[in-house]
């Protein structure tokens, strides 16, 4: 038997070479963030475009670099299908050459196991270890049920990829062809905070006691509140995304993830994206666990943390509490992630809170951001029976087990102060308050 070092050489090539092996028609899937494979992406496209393929199916997630699937010239010969509405894909979806699958994150693997057929699995991976393992890396997410279900498996090996000891692993022998990659890692600075970011923070950060485990999601607000929670003691972490502010509170030693029942002393995440300092962190790091996103964002698993507080953006929210946090009318903006996930974990979980939170208005304070009735055409994201407690700068509205008339008083109470007349005179207009 060939040693896996033989076996890794046996089926190292370019990535030319592997793209050589797309035929029309096929359900290609690339793996999401940092272990999405640029080489290997770039180079089905140009077999695509020269070859003159045809119904080509590329499904992405999280996109941190152009792709192919998503370029207008593409149409017909390679669709792409953004499972999350990246930034990348947002033009092609809004102006029709594109798709977007709508779903729960946490879903994700078992719509793959029971309702796809997929033909290739391409992924970034860190370096072989010595047992013929290739590590995910910084990523959970959905890799183990595509490694499962793939026909044909290409790997782009980059050696700048930190290794996980506990992200999902694909063995050698299960590998069709591999290239080589020294690109160096997308990152992104920490975000710099206003002052309006500060104030929603430090808000959401007063109502987060001792021992409490945290969920922070993208964005800006959520990244404040982390930084704000320096002085808190005994946190634990059990996200979606591992952040920048999540390094700093363990650094700080606010978080130890000591009162947590499970996964005691360790961070928990489905994917890792921010600054060359998470990967840093996470490479051969115990204290970090990176598993798939069905158990990772699972309410029933989230729930079993007391004192779970889930934090989370949003675009609008109307007077019944409804959320939208995926589109402006309709055209997207992003995806439902696993935002409704860690909703409802939090409520469940005995003493914990779930916080949606954003800026009060939008376009230089020209448009208020608690309206009515959602803008036509767009997505719930969070519905009203789910809701708990809606942040601005102007303070915290507590949807959950009020009425609808009481729901509406509360958010206008936090609406921006020009917009609070107009709310009012809207409310009385459709009878929900007199």
């Amino acid at each position: 038997m060939n040693t896996y070092a033989e076996q890794y050489q046996s089926k190292l090539t370019i990535p030319n070479q592997i793209a050589a092996q797309i035929q029309s028609g096929q359900h290609i899937f690339t793996d999401i963030a940092l272990s999405q494979p640029k080489a290997i992406s770039d180079a089905i496209g140009v077999r695509v475009a020269v070859e003159g393929l045809t119904g080509v199916i590329m499904n992405t997630m999280l996109d941190l670099y152009p792709m192919p699937c998503y370029q207008s010239e593409m149409a017909g010969k390679l669709t792409g299908i953004s499972w999350f509405s990246s930034a990348g894909a947002r033009k092609a979806i809004n102006n029709g050459y594109g798709d977007v699958l709508p779903g729960y994150y946490r879903d994700f693997p078992r719509v793959i196991r029971d309702n796809l057929d997929i033909d290739v699995f391409c992924a970034a991976v860190a370096p072989m270890d010595k047992h013929g393992y290739f590590s995910m890396s910084t990523v959970g997410s959905l890799s183990k049920a595509l490694i499962g279900k793939a026909k044909y498996i290409y790997l782009e090996v980059n050696k700048n990829l930190p290794r996980s000891l506990s992200a999902p692993v694909i063995h050698i022998s299960q590998v069709n062809a591999l290239c080589e990659s020294t690109m160096p890692l997308i990152s992104f600075p920490p975000t710099k905070m206003n002052e309006t970011s500060i104030k929603i923070g430090e808000l959401i950060a007063n109502e987060i006691p001792n021992g409490a485990t945290l969920q922070l999601g993208i964005g800006t607000i959520p990244e404040a509140v982390g930084l704000a929670l320096k002085s808190k003691k005994n946190l634990g972490i059990h996200t979606e995304m591992f952040t920048d502010s999540m390094i700093e509170l363990i650094e700080c030693g606010a978080v130890d993830n000591n009162c947590k029942p499970i996964h005691q002393g360790k961070s928990v995440t489905t994917f890792a994206l921010g600054s060359q300092r998470i990967y840093d962190y996470i490479d051969d790091n115990p204290a970090i666990e990176v598993l798939p996103v069905d158990y990772v964002n699972d309410p029933a698993v989230i729930a079993q943390h007391p004192n779970f507080i889930s934090i989370n953006s949003a675009l609008e929210v109307d007077f019944y509490g409804q959320v939208c946090a995926e589109s402006v009318g309709t055209n997207h903006v992003s995806g439902t992630g696993g935002q409704l996930d860690y909703v409802r974990g939090a409520v469940q979980s005995k003493g914990g809170q779930s916080f949606l939170a954003f800026f009060s208005t939008a376009k230089n304070d020209t448009i208020s951001k608690i309206v009515p009735t959602l803008t036509s055409g767009a997505i719930v994201s969070t519905g009203k029976n789910d809701v708990d407690n809606i942040v601005t700068e102007y303070g915290i509205a507590r949807l959950r087990g009020r009425s609808l008339s009481a729901r509406t008083k509360a958010l206008i109470a936090i609406a921006h102060p020009k917009f609070r007349d107009e709310l009012i005179f809207a409310a009385k207009k459709i009878n929900i308050i007199i």
